[in-house]
């Protein structure tokens, strides 16, 4: 594949990157230009050797495994020609040790997969000595649909991590808890990409019957089972040009896994019941409420796919990690419900945010409904509350005090400790601590903001 350059502007560094994966270098492509650099990408090392003696580039990025000359052969190369020219390795977390070792080899970093991007930002801005732009506010570019609500800062983060990514080809993994907007999240993506034109296909993985999926995914010829009367096309064809969402990618049973590897990897696979090979260029998106990193080391998913799947991951955080998005969301479903006939009680209103909403948007979406048909559309009390909500609702108000500063003490603690004890790596410790990085990149603003050393 030739190389796919742009015209550098004299001010801008431009970065080479390889990468035989057509999603990754979309992603590294769209983002780095969102950000002011240039770029040109390749994919394969042999044909990034050779594109460096054509023209002068400020950094190289390369992922680690590809066919042919490895990422770290690649480096090594390169090194025999360019000596000073920065190069930074993408590689999965098998092959973190070689990446380590490889900086003896001349890398200036490595990034483990799924890639950063402020992580990604930070380290190719150093490299490259470019000044870090000023902060990019999502909504002057791309505006929220009226029905998503994203007041705090976590959501509107994910959001502007969103729109930068949307304009790529590049396959994403939303994670997150049950209820917390994965969908939506999705259908936002969607919208912002060049393919809004064309289909967005939704498939839930985990309530389909597994006998079942295979042909829901990739369609059936006629008498390929007892049952099967006629053709069906599959939900991949159907998203063909547009983008194709699979929920609960983490219930996928083993041998389906493989057939969406092949789908991942080519856009190949083939109807149930036929040897005939079908195409598609459909967009993948998944999502997860499981931690499918555990689940390959379980061994109960498969590493090619995660990475595959995973070339971005976007974490939509809890609601109680957004506490701030709860009252606009609540009016926003009561709304919806009463045709903003209703309101909330001052108590109500205020007493929202004290629950901790185990079922997050869903639940809160639920609530609001049933509040609405037991007010009859009129003012929202209490008791018209579900009854886990309304002992929170009703609960006093916890006093500012010594106990609150000490809970708040307790939690700088173990966020600088854990910090401390994965030697600073931001993505480790918000794994131990069980919360989101940006969660933990918000927090750690905060604690600045207090005076505290960070």
């Amino acid at each position: 594949m030739p190389p796919e350059p742009r015209q550098p502007s004299p001010k801008s560094p431009r970065i080479l990157i390889v990468d035989d994966d057509a999603g990754q270098r979309s992603l590294l492509t769209s983002f780095l230009q969102s950000q002011g650099f240039d770029t040109v990408t390749v994919d394969s090392g042999e044909l990034a050797l050779k594109t460096l003696r054509t023209a002068e580039f400020s950094m190289l990025i390369s992922d680690v495994r590809m066919p042919g000359l490895s990422g770290l052969e690649t480096l090594r190369r390169a090194r025999e020609e360019h000596a000073v020219l920065p190069v930074l390795l993408v590689t999965a977390y098998a092959d973190i040790r070689e990446a380590v070792g490889a900086m003896r080899d001349g890398a200036v970093n490595y990034l483990a997969k799924p890639i950063d991007l402020d992580e990604l930002l930070a380290t190719v801005q150093h490299a490259t000595g470019m000044a870090q732009p000023a902060p990019v506010n999502f909504n002057a570019e791309r505006q929220l649909p009226a029905n998503v609500i994203a007041h705090s800062p976590l959501m509107q983060a994910v959001f502007h991590d969103a729109s930068l990514i949307a304009p790529s080809e590049s396959r994403i993994l939303i994670t997150g808890e049950s209820g917390v907007g994965k969908e939506v999240l999705a259908d936002v993506i969607h919208g912002w990409s060049a393919r809004a034109g064309g289909p967005l296909v939704k498939v839930n993985c985990a309530a389909i019957p597994e006998n079942l999926l295979e042909t829901e995914l990739f369609g059936h010829e006629k008498g390929a089972f007892t049952s099967a009367v006629a053709q069906r096309i599959g939900r991949f064809e159907e998203a063909n040009g547009g983008t194709i969402f699979l929920d609960e990618i983490g219930d996928m049973s083993p041998p389906l896994q493989s057939k969406l590897l092949r789908v991942t990897q080519n856009g190949c696979f083939n109807r149930v019941g036929s040897n005939r090979e079908w195409q598609t260029n459909a967009r993948i998106l998944a999502a997860t409420n499981k931690n499918l990193e555990e689940q390959v080391k379980a061994g109960s998913f498969r590493e090619d796919l995660f990475y595959r799947l995973n070339v971005v991951e976007l974490n939509v955080p809890a609601l109680r990690e957004r506490l701030e998005d709860v009252l606009p969301l609540a009016n926003h479903f009561l709304a919806e419900f009463t045709q903003g006939k209703a309101r909330f009680s001052s108590a109500v209103a205020a007493g929202l945010a004290r629950y901790a909403w185990p079922g997050n948007v869903r639940e809160l979406r639920n609530a609001m409904e049933r509040a609405a048909l037991l007010s009859r559309g009129e003012m929202i009390l209490p008791e018209h509350l579900p009854a886990r909500l309304r002992a929170a609702v009703e609960s006093p108000v916890p006093a500012e005090g010594p106990d609150a500063g000490r809970l708040e003490e307790i939690e700088r603690h173990a966020i600088l400790q854990g910090l401390r004890e994965h030697q600073q790596n931001r993505t480790e410790t918000a794994k131990a601590l069980g919360i989101s990085r940006r969660a933990l990149t918000y927090k750690l603003q905060r604690f600045r903001e207090q005076g505290f050393e960070v």
